[in-house]
């Protein structure tokens, strides 16, 4: 009784410290485990045994991406503003020995570090600066970050800005400074705005000048065309009636002759008659004063020698004859209406 009874403890010690041995790590973690307070392994993930009593889980670090808060601080620009920023630290244990005995706590180093890095950057820039070289600021941290965490078994990843509040004073004047921007740039656009619409007024009435001129210039060619085709047609039209009186004339004196047995020249008398006789009509009607001949015969006479012209051998080369002396003009006596 008294052996089962020590069998039973046996069995339970032994089971006990084999359940104290078994060390079951997690993905992405590692346990650094130490063996009579000195470091021993650093166990990764899966089933391990250590030896109970001897062996002893000192650190356990997870090998995932942590995300650490910067708090706020107060930082001065180099043109002497204060500003408030806090930020975020992006990091990643990359050595579980060295991260568990290189610092006591690689949290607060890095943080720490980060809001030194980060006063000396601001301290280097004016204020305006600040707002455009976010990344640059970035990037400035991160590297002196790593610089100083290489012996700590960690990694910075990156290094972000969240918030960067300069004072209320400063940011009223900003605001303003942007509302002067912001309607310098109103003006401008709508200056430009006027001034291409003038331009294009100005090339419009351009345009229109340019197509009125035009549009009167082939008016005038137009009306210069039909006057000049009208004088051709009223030319045409006078010569044409002129053929057609002279034809007309012709084909009388060819009557008349015909009348006259063949006799042109009394024909040619016929005619110089009857314009003689017309003529002094029209002299009768356009004046108060009436000129006569003071010989009626010395019209015969006229008429005769004007005819002798038309006779064989007469004409301008013929030799003069003697002529019935023509009334002069003091001969012919004014009768008074």
């Amino acid at each position: 009784m008294f052996g089962t009874i020590i069998a039973a403890l046996v069995a339970v010690f032994i089971f006990f410290f084999l359940f104290m041995g078994i060390i079951i790590v997690p993905n992405q973690t590692a346990i650094i485990v130490e063996r009579l307070g000195k470091y021993h392994s650093t166990l990764l993930a899966g089933f391990h045994l250590i030896i109970p009593f001897v062996d002893r889980r000192a650190y356990r670090r997870t090998l995932k991406e942590n995300v650490l808060d910067v708090p706020a601080q107060t930082c001065i620009t180099s043109d002497n503003v204060s500003v408030s920023i806090d930020g975020v630290i992006y990091m990643q244990v990359v050595d579980p020995m060295r991260s568990a005995y290189g610092i006591s706590d690689y949290v607060t180093g890095a943080v720490q570090l980060a809001q030194t890095s980060l006063r000396s950057a601001i301290g280097r820039m004016p204020l305006d600066k600040t707002f455009e070289s976010r990344e640059q600021i970035n990037q400035e941290v991160c590297s002196d970050l790593n610089a100083a965490t290489t012996t700590w078994g960690v990694k910075v990843l990156r290094y972000e800005i969240r918030d960067l509040t300069p004072p209320a004073s400063i940011m009223q004047a900003m605001e303003r400074q942007v509302k002067a921007e912001r309607e310098k740039r109103a003006a401008i656009l709508q200056s430009e705005g006027e001034k291409q619409s003038q331009i294009n007024i100005a090339e419009g009435e351009l345009a229109s000048a340019i197509a009125r001129s035009e549009g009167e210039k082939q008016a005038l060619i137009n009306r210069s065309e039909g006057d000049k085709q009208a004088q051709i047609n009223r030319a045409e039209g006078e010569a044409a009636q002129i053929l057609r009186i002279a034809q007309a004339t012709a084909e009388g004196l060819a009557s008349v002759k015909a009348q006259l047995d063949g006799d042109a020249v009394a024909a040619a008398q016929l005619k110089l008659a009857e314009a003689y006789i017309e003529e002094f009509g029209k002299i009768a009607k356009s004046s108060s004063t009436v000129v006569i001949p003071s010989d009626m015969a010395s019209v015969g006479g006229m008429l005769a020698g004007m005819t002798a012209m038309l006779k064989p051998g007469a004409g301008l080369n013929a030799k003069p004859q003697s002529q019935p002396a023509a009334p002069r003009r003091q001969d012919l006596p004014l009768v008074q209406s």
